[in-house]
């Protein structure tokens, strides 16, 4: 998978998670199905500290704070991520449905570890996915995809003002369309890889980046329950 560096324009809050999450990696961005041959760091970054509580993901500090926001999802309905993911486990992830690897991984790694949990686990569990390609992920695109992985599955979407707007506020750097790609409906989009995982309290424990196994995901998500300090 091909990568860019990349510097995002954003307030204090968003440079500080660009660069501790970001800027230590030798990507910003992930660039989908590229022919580049470069390949994506998956070390941890300098600002995570080791993982605590036996959670495997990379532990961000400060931890981020979940982005609140109001967007439509695949039935067009407006979906507001507070209301609808107070007091659980809340998976964040930018992508889109055209995208040859990060997200389907993304969304079966999610997918398997969510099978490996009893109903009552799953039922506190929400995975939100925001496209960051509105124009070919309409409703029912997004929804025929999603369904593939899990049913549950939240799609969002909305203008691209809207969406770089929400990656401006979870500190990630705003996807990029091919700017080569023209009117070619094959376009690839550079965007985030990073998978975000917010517990109960509204914080982002642990942040998953490409080369985390499926097993990981699965290991992890009873622990991230645990943190309900702040809501719940």
């Amino acid at each position: 998978m091909a990568t860019a560096a990349r510097s995002s324009r954003s307030t204090r809050r968003g440079i500080v998670l660009v660069t501790l999450l970001l800027a230590a990696a030798s990507s910003g961005l992930s660039g989908c199905g590229s022919s580049n041959n470069a390949t994506t760091t998956t070390t941890a970054p300098a600002a995570a500290r080791a993982p605590q509580d036996g959670l495997r993901g990379l532990i961000p500090t400060p931890l981020p704070v979940k982005p609140s926001f109001v967007l439509p999802d695949t039935s067009g309905r407006l979906y507001n991520l507070d209301a609808a993911t107070r007091g659980k486990l809340t998976y964040l992830f930018f992508g889109y449905t055209h995208c040859p690897d990060a997200c389907p991984a993304a969304m079966s790694y999610l997918a398997y570890a969510l099978h490996q949990q009893p109903a009552s686990i799953r039922r506190q569990v929400s995975v939100v996915f925001v496209t960051v390609d509105p124009a070919r992920d309409t409703g029912p695109v997004l929804r025929r995809w999603l369904d593939h992985y899990n049913r549950s599955f939240v799609g969002v979407t909305g203008t691209l003002r809207q969406i770089g707007n929400l990656e401006h506020a979870a500190g990630i750097p705003t996807a990029i369309k091919d700017p080569n790609a023209g009117k070619n409906a094959g376009y690839q989009v550079e965007h985030s890889s990073f998978l975000f995982a917010y517990s109960p309290d509204g914080r982002a424990h642990v942040v998953y980046a490409q080369g985390f196994k499926p097993s990981d995901y699965a290991h992890d998500l009873p622990l991230l329950l645990k943190f309900r300090s702040l809501q719940g």
